[in-house]
């Protein structure tokens, strides 16, 4: 180092140099994080190194973790509204992470610490984020403004990353190391065939996406499928998908809220589009996907989970997801969704499969597409802020699907008088 660039270092230190406040700050969380079990945690601030965490037992259990602090204003932010504002204080660039799925990893498993970042002050920021997200209720107004919130960023910022199929949902995976294609092919298999679908099937799905399901089981199934969204910008490019392949007569899709659908169908299919319902909603969708099968039918429910026993508090919270990325979402949990089919349905649980393993892959392979394409991202008009903000919500959602902490079920529900045949598939576990 020359004595300009060290200059340059000094003086970037002296800027970036914490003020009182923040120095008191820093030295709350830091003893807030004090303990943390598993890991080893580097943090560099201002020219200063701490080193934080306990080693597992085995070093190959030991996550690692290195931070570096770039302005002392993270403090404040962590300070004011906890892991929430620490993750968007990542966005605004205060903070970098050489691991960021480990860094969430780590505080899964110290979660004591993490429910500690929350205290203080920050309880402050709790309560307002909560007032936010409770505007965010999902009315069939609300509903249109949470959903149009996301998945109307733009069509061509999903397509640099999603699979062939477009699925945004998790795929299901052999090994780790097939391709997310592969993968997320099986994953439409496997519900295409619990659910033993036919030609002479007429089928609804409450979710269209951008038609990966639709364009599957209609062409490889040969079903007819309806299909209903409330996203412009889904519906608009389904629609010209399944005219380009040539499905049109066997695919309807509708611009149309899911509680307002009627008729009967033999199969129902929902891949994770339970999570923008509103937990306030639960027993209505329920009521409505037993309203909509005949009294043979089924229906293949894919829904991300949380563990029973923090599906209350987390109702009660507001988490980066919850802020930044899915206005008015919730996770339910299996008793949360099976006591709601018990209030509002004849609905039977046939089988239940956790898929969770497969969506951590999932997500790094997203992740890894999205940091790919950065040049095209940008192309599209999207901020360092966004791309920031993308970065942290996939690398946190994968850390917490490694964790379990999170999973991803098929909940394969039957109306009365429906007889499923056995398996036609090999179950596979990761």
């Amino acid at each position: 180092m020359n004595r300009t660039d060290a200059t340059t270092l000094d003086d970037s230190i002296e800027q970036n140099k914490p003020s009182t406040v923040e120095r008191i700050l820093r030295k709350r969380l830091l003893e807030t994080l004090g303990g943390l079990r598993d890991c080893r945690v580097v943090i560099e601030d201002a020219g200063e190194t701490h080193v934080l965490g306990e080693p597992a037992a085995r070093a190959t259990d030991t996550l690692h973790a290195h931070l570096r602090i770039h302005d002392a204003a993270f403090y404040r932010m962590a300070a004011l509204n906890g892991s929430v504002g620490a993750g968007e204080a990542y966005m605004e660039g205060l903070w970098d992470c050489d691991d960021l799925v480990a860094l969430v990893r780590i505080l899964v498993r110290n979660r004591d610490r993490l429910d500690a970042m929350e205290s203080g002050i920050a309880r402050l920021g709790g309560w307002f984020m909560r007032g936010l997200h409770a505007l965010s209720r999902n009315t069939r107004k609300g509903s249109r403004r949470n959903i149009a919130a996301h998945y109307d960023l733009g069509n061509p910022l999903f397509q640099l990353f999603l699979d062939d199929n477009m699925m945004y949902s998790s795929a299901i995976f052999e090994e780790e190391k097939e391709s997310l294609e592969s993968a997320s092919n099986r994953k439409l298999d496997r519900i295409c065939e619990k659910l033993r679908l036919q030609p002479d099937h007429r089928v609804v799905e409450i979710g269209t996406g951008w038609g990966g399901f639709a364009l599957h089981a209609a062409s490889r199934y040969g079903c007819h499928v309806t299909t209903t969204t409330i996203s412009r910008e889904q519906h608009d490019l389904a629609c010209a998908r399944i005219q380009s392949a040539g499905l049109a007569d066997r695919i309807t899709v509708q611009l149309q809220d899911y509680r307002d659908l009627t008729g009967e169908y033999d199969r129902l299919v929902s891949i994770e589009m339970i999570e923008a319902i509103g937990h306030q909603y639960l027993d209505t969708y329920f009521a409505k996907v037993a309203s909509l099968l005949k009294p043979d039918g089924e229906s293949l429910i894919q829904a991300i989970t949380i563990e029973d026993h923090r599906y209350v508090q987390a109702l009660k919270s507001v988490d980066f997801i919850k802020r930044f990325i899915f206005p008015g979402s919730f996770i339910p949990s299996v008793s949360a969704m099976t006591g709601a089919i018990g209030r509002s349905s004849d609905l039977r649980l046939f089988n239940l499969e956790d898929i969770g393993p497969s969506y951590a892959l999932t997500l790094k392979a997203w992740r890894e597409r999205f940091n790919t394409k950065l040049p095209q991202v940008r192309a599209l008009g999207y901020d360092e802020r966004f791309i920031r903000m993308w970065d942290f919500y996939l690398a946190y959602c994968e850390g917490g699907f490694r964790e379990r902490s999170i999973g991803d079920v098929h909940l394969w529900l039957t109306r009365p008088d429906a007889r499923p045949a056995q398996y036609p598939y090999s179950l596979v576990s990761l």
